[in-house]
């Protein structure tokens, strides 16, 4: 069957059942769902939510983001408590949950894993349009019925469904970039009673672009000569398409669910720039000029149902699902080099074009079983999680030069003109096999709610690498092993409107399917090679929160939570003490579970009406993270890579009923990072980022909201060491000191939704 047809299945297949429903004369009894209006025109402030689970789970519903229009579930994260991003301005792709890299977060949607493009199994979070979100959960502990690889915590991204939408809206919109460029947004959404069952569809079309200047100065060492200044122009253009479908229905005496949804980034990454010698900016001077375009083209796309039914004795829910991430990039790279003989010319030395074609499937099977029942004073529920993963990633980069000839650079010094070369040729195929039983007790009365239980995860996982030079003997890696789970999670209720939460349990992060296979990667490290391991454990860490939180009158909350991990076999690059292909002085790399580490981190937050003093149309939002941790590596003592040690929101929405409009600001800053990694290390700081919008209501169905985002021209400066081999980074005898800093200009966005 071809793709296109399996994506239209997955997004369609709750519109088919459905249909096969509508004779029914039985309607399913469901909550009652949010009329359309109140959900997009009312103007009500919406604060965040307390849930009944005895883990400690921060819960914002859609409304909580929606009226500062974020163009991404990334976008809409940037919002809540402990959140951080190392990506480019005006981007919000790997989530970092208390500051720890995307692989240490586990990234959910309704509830289930999704595939990720990364080697570290990471999903990028802007790949997901706002506009299809229900709402967005922080899960801060582990519970046994959920996956163990969530070392940071847990963020389920939930999709609007059947219940969550009664009646239907339209949306339309344009945004206005920097450089003076328009990109349009427009949706659809509807839900209701069909048949003896409920339905909810929605498409949405989002128009994206990231316009940015970079500039980088780079010496010989901190304080050196300067050698070059290197200028680019950085525009990532693109458009997101999505669809999603749910569909709710009474079923062979049980209640059956099926939902799909399908998203489609389309995008173009158009870098080019002039480097000059000595930061000298004329034609003298000119060193190269380059043009560096990425076209991208990734499907997300899943397909699942759900059927629970009383049997056993207790109720049974049955899962099965099945996900896939498919990701196209052509990436082409010119270059016009100059002043490669010394002397300067008007015309260029050496023409360079390289090009890699990459092509990435990731899918996955799931399957669950799960059955409850009651036990007078407890609950027991247990059940068999399966998960079965394959990973085709193929990879082509060929290269190409043209020696030009000038009079002094005959072709003599370089190879002869138009020589192409094979650089690399990937072709590598994981399967990965996960079978995790688990089973919990839980229970509840007015004082408190409480929950225990233990987690086995199996997991085998076979890498095939048929990539051009592997030897044969190298081509199939296996790595298999299993890992006990414990946790526990206790709720205690106390005084007029608080509780405290307890939590502990040991979580684990698997090792990176790039850093398993054992191939030789000559000079991968500067002059040093690389070869992987296939004998990693994963990592593993205990951990606690405790935290307090206390409802604020009848909307608001605050809440403090302190968090500890405790990791233990970290993967961390180790010198196997073997010579590298390159003689005497290089050594061959490779990595090891070589020690531990410790996270700790203190979060505060706050949302509440300031009914108290009168203003009950004024809602404040406030939230603070002091992020810690401990980590030792081949170069003494840091912080985990690129764990920013704070990040904080502040903001308001005012109101104003007389008049059908509101306004509200939020101010955004998160601390430095610090990365360190062989042959370089990051030092990454960001400016302020301050959003604003205004709204209008026309009576109960239409709204329009203008909105403004990166309001302080926001930058990212990073400072890159660079070494050339391992001893040289111990010694710090530098290869290059680069000093670079990125900015973007504001974005307006001016949208309008029509209920119905």
């Amino acid at each position: 069957m071809k793709k296109s047809a399996l994506f239209a299945l997955a997004a369609l297949a709750p519109l088919a059942l459905a249909t096969q429903a509508m004779a029914a004369d039985e309607a399913i009894t469901t909550n009652d769902p949010t009329t359309v209006e109140e959900l997009i025109v009312n103007g009500q402030i919406v604060y965040r939510n307390r849930t009944d689970d005895a883990a400690q789970v921060l819960s914002y519903d859609q409304g909580y983001f929606q009226r500062f229009e974020p163009v991404s579930a990334g976008d809409a994260l940037k919002r809540v408590p402990s959140v951080t991003f190392l990506s480019d301005v005006l981007e919000s792709d790997g989530a970092r949950l208390r500051g720890l890299d995307p692989g240490y977060t586990q990234i959910l949607i309704n509830g289930e894993r999704v595939p990720g493009a990364s080697a570290d199994r990471s999903f990028f979070v802007d790949r997901i349009p706002a506009e299809l979100l229900e709402r967005i959960e922080i899960i801060r502990a582990p519970s046994a019925n959920r996956s163990g690889d969530a070392m940071a915590g847990s963020l389920n991204i939930v999709l609007r469904d059947s219940a969550s939408l009664d009646g239907g809206y339209v949306r339309g919109g344009v945004t206005y970039y920097d450089d003076e460029e328009f990109a349009e947004n427009y949706g659809f959404y509807w839900g209701g009673a069909l048949g003896e069952g409920r339905l909810l569809i929605g498409a949405n079309v989002q128009g994206r672009r990231a316009p940015k200047l970079k500039t980088s100065y780079r010496y010989d060492a901190p304080g050196g000569t300067l050698q070059n200044i290197e200028d680019q122009t950085d525009v990532r253009d693109g458009t997101d398409y999505s669809f999603n479908a749910n569909y709710v229905t009474p079923f062979a005496g049980g209640e059956l669910t099926l939902d799909g949804y399908f998203v489609r980034t389309d995008r173009l990454q158009d870098e080019d720039s002039i480097e000059y010698r000595s930061g000298l900016r004329d034609n003298a001077n000119l060193l190269t000029v380059n043009d560096n375009d990425l076209d991208i083209l990734t499907d997300s796309w899943s397909l699942r149902g759900k059927f629970v039914v009383e049997m056993l004795g207790g109720e049974s829910k049955f899962k099965l699902g099945y996900a896939a991430v498919t990701d196209e990039q052509f990436e082409f790279e010119k270059e016009l080099e100059f002043l490669r003989d010394v002397t300067p010319s008007p015309d260029a030395d050496r023409f360079t074009h390289d090009e890699i074609d990459t092509n990435l499937e990731d899918t996955e099977l799931s399957a669950e079983f799960e059955h409850e029942r009651d036990l007078g004073g407890a609950k027991l529920t247990f059940g068999l999680q399966y998960n079965g993963k394959e990973r085709d990633l193929g990879m082509l980069e060929v290269r190409s030069r043209f020696n030009i000839a000038n009079g002094v650079n005959s072709g003599s010094t370089f190879p002869a003109p138009q020589v192409f070369a094979v650089r690399s040729d990937i072709d590598v195929n994981i399967e990965e096999t996960r079978l995790d039983p688990f089973v919990m007790l839980s229970g509840k009365n007015e004082g408190f709610r409480w929950e225990v239980g233990l987690r086995y995860e199996t997991t085998e996982t076979t890498i095939t690498d048929d990539s051009l030079g592997v030897a044969p003997a190298d081509r199939i890696t296996e790595n298999d092993y299993t890992v006990l789970l414990p946790s526990a999670n206790l709720r205690i209720n106390v005084g007029e409107g608080g509780r405290i939460n307890l939590s502990a349990g040991r979580t684990v992060r698997r090792p990176n399917f790039d850093k398993l296979q054992p191939v030789l990667l000559v000079e991968e490290y500067g002059d040093d090679d690389f070869i992987g391991n296939p004998n990693l454990k994963p990592e593993t860490a205990w951990g606690f929160d405790i935290g307090y939180e206390r409802r604020l009158g009848a909307r608001g909350i605050v809440g403090v939570n302190f968090f500890y991990r405790d990791v233990s076999d970290l993967i961390e690059d180790v010198n196997t003490g073997l010579e590298g292909d390159g003689g005497p002085g290089t050594f061959i790399y490779s990595v090891d579970n070589v020690g531990d580490g410790t996270v700790m981190g203190l979060e505060f937050d706050l949302s509440t009406p300031l009914t108290v003093i009168g203003l009950d149309n004024t809602g404040v939002f406030f939230n603070y993270s002091w992020l810690d941790s401990e980590v030792n590596d081949f170069a003494g003592t840091r912080l985990f890579n690129g764990q920013s040690d704070y990040v904080y929101n502040i903001g308001f929405i005012q109101d104003i009923p007389s008049w059908a409009a509101a306004f509200g600001v939020t101010y955004r800053k998160q601390g430095d990072a610090f990365d360190r990694y062989a042959l370089e290390e990051i030092a990454t700081s960001y400016g302020a980022d301050l959003e604003a919008f205004v709204e209008k209501r026309f009576g109960e169905s239409f709204v329009v909201r203008l909105t403004g985002q990166n309001l302080l021209d926001s930058s990212k400066d990073e400072v890159f060491d660079k070494f050339g081999t391992l001893s040289d980074q111990a010694a710090r005898s530098y290869d290059e000191y680069e000093l670079e800093t990125e900015k973007a200009g504001p974005v307006f966005q001016l949208t309008a939704r029509w209920a119905f």
